[in-house]
């Protein structure tokens, strides 16, 4: 038999090869023309080749420039907004809008615990646990003290803000006038009860501080907040623990007076006030409401729940259970029927369970029924590079998305959207920033309303034993500001 020389011509990929074709790995091909696109596709120069390692000796300390805490990707340039903020800083939110901000909300995720006591000897000063960062300055204060593990953030529609506690019996608060409120401290967790050590009236504190106790009780983390106020949240729950063994199930509130679009003057007028909470649980069939393993993906339903006993309420009514859902967010750039949401599922690298993005599109978000108005697909599937995601965001202005690791040496990658091809899941990632420092881990990542700028929380560090980078006798974090990004929009 003859044998025939074959041209190759792959257009787009500058190869030209004659003669017999030889095998090649399209996949590696793809992801090198990716990476070399990256300028158009992300709006950054090059992506980073590989994760960060550290210097012999590395920590943190006074002195050092930001540059040296992560790396980023060509095209971009990393400073400090502040070195102050309180360890284990983690999501944030913008004040008052994301597009004209003067400050920056932060969670604090530390436990509730005493420092000592305030000046009047008798009431325990707690831990920091909500503060707020000017823009202008990087200066930091101290808003709310005594949560524990404070984590979810989010300005509402109404303008207000929801924080929420990353804890079994973590709950949701309502903070109105957000300037306002400086150095209160829950005197106990689930109460609206404040402390004010400058001796202040804290008997109504209805234009302060409210317990939102219809929302589920449960690990939160991420959270979207509807205009009408609806809330979607996840339970960090890994599977396996005792009495909830499939893991966190995804939860939401409709509120029994959803809001008008009018920004309110008193915690009383919040859709907060008062609700109905559901679990979701997919289906995977097309003609009846089902559940059991298999069932992660596909056609779902919202089964009802109460509040106080979310968890466990979700577990015996067959919710899907995921590992460890954590941050969520509404998609702003979804344009379809109801509404996108998309969170992370962390999963276990170490035992190759490498975690996934996930979105679902409720197209009925105030209506929970029992119908099947929920459809659920995984984004992004995680890799032996790329894996436990944690945190998402969005880029205004673009539609991709940012997924930020649960890791030592974390990364944060840039991923796009799905396109015309024939999958449902993002067209590729690169990896745009890594932490150097392997105590530490990037959280928080948010975008101005531009898509121009950046920050992301260094979470955890280790200090100095010798107390010199401490605040307030808390040890602190860095705030990384990331300037450059050209956003880039994509078909």
């Amino acid at each position: 038999m003859r044998r025939c020389n074959l041209t190759l011509v792959a257009l787009g990929f500058g190869i030209l090869a004659s003669g017999p074709v030889l095998a090649a790995d399209f996949g590696e091909l793809m992801q090198k023309q990716l990476e070399s696109g990256s300028s158009r596709l992300f709006g950054f120069t090059k992506p980073i080749a590989a994760s960060a390692t550290p210097p012999s000796g590395y920590a943190r300390a006074p002195g050092q420039p930001a540059s040296a805490q992560v790396l980023v990707a060509q095209g971009l340039k990393v400073s400090y907004l502040t070195r102050n903020t309180a360890q284990n800083t983690d999501m944030m939110a913008f004040w008052p809008t994301d597009t004209q901000p003067s400050h920056l909300i932060t969670c604090v995720e530390g436990a509730r615990e005493s420092l000592g006591k305030f000046p009047n000897g008798t009431t325990d000063k707690l831990n920091p646990s909500v503060q707020r960062i000017r823009l202008s300055d990087g200066v930091v204060e101290t808003m709310l003290r005594g949560m524990s593990r404070c984590d979810g953030i989010r300005r509402t529609p109404w303008g207000t803000i929801v924080v929420s506690e990353e804890q079994d019996d973590g709950q949701l608060y309502e903070i109105l006038n957000p300037l306002t409120l400086t150095n209160l401290s829950l005197t106990t967790r689930g109460t609206s009860n404040l402390f004010d050590s400058t001796g202040a009236d804290m008997t109504d504190t209805t234009n302060k501080l409210a317990l939102r106790s219809a929302l589920p009780k449960m690990a939160w983390e991420g959270l979207a907040v509807t205009s009408q106020g609806v809330v979607f949240g996840g339970d960090e729950l890994r599977p396996g623990t005792p009495n909830d063994t499939d893991g966190g199930a995804l939860f939401k509130f409709v509120p029994n007076a959803p809001a008008t679009g009018q920004t309110i003057s008193n915690l009383n007028q919040s859709p907060l006030l008062a609700g109905n909470v559901y679990a979701l649980q997919v289906s995977c069939v097309d003609n009846k409401q089902q559940f059991g393993q298999g069932c992660e993906i596909g056609q779902s339903a919202w089964v009802v729940v109460t509040a106080a006993n979310a968890r466990v309420d979700a577990y015996n009514a067959g919710a899907t259970g995921y590992y460890r859902p954590e941050d969520l967010h509404d998609d702003p750039a979804y344009t379809g029927e109801g509404v996108r949401f998309c969170w992370t599922n962390t999963g276990n690298a170490a035992a190759e369970n490498y975690g996934e993005v996930m979105c679902g599109v409720d197209r009925a978000p105030l209506t929970a029924n029992n119908t099947r108005t929920v459809t659920v697909n995984r984004f992004v599937e995680g890799d032996a590079d790329f894996n436990q995601p944690d945190n998402l965001a969005f880029q205004p202005g673009t539609r991709n998305t940012y997924v930020i690791e649960d890791n030592s040496h974390g990364d944060i990658w840039a991923c796009l959207p799905d396109g015309a091809d024939r999958d449902i899941k993002t067209d590729g990632c690169v990896k745009m920033l890594s932490v150097v420092d392997s105590s530490a881990e990037p959280t928080g990542f948010l975008f101005s309303g531009d898509g121009r700028t950046a920050y992301v929380s260094i979470q955890h560090s280790d200090d100095p034993a010798d107390g010199s980078m401490d605040v307030d006798g808390y040890d602190t974090d860095d705030v990384l500001m990331i300037t450059g990004f050209r956003p880039v929009r994509q078909p």
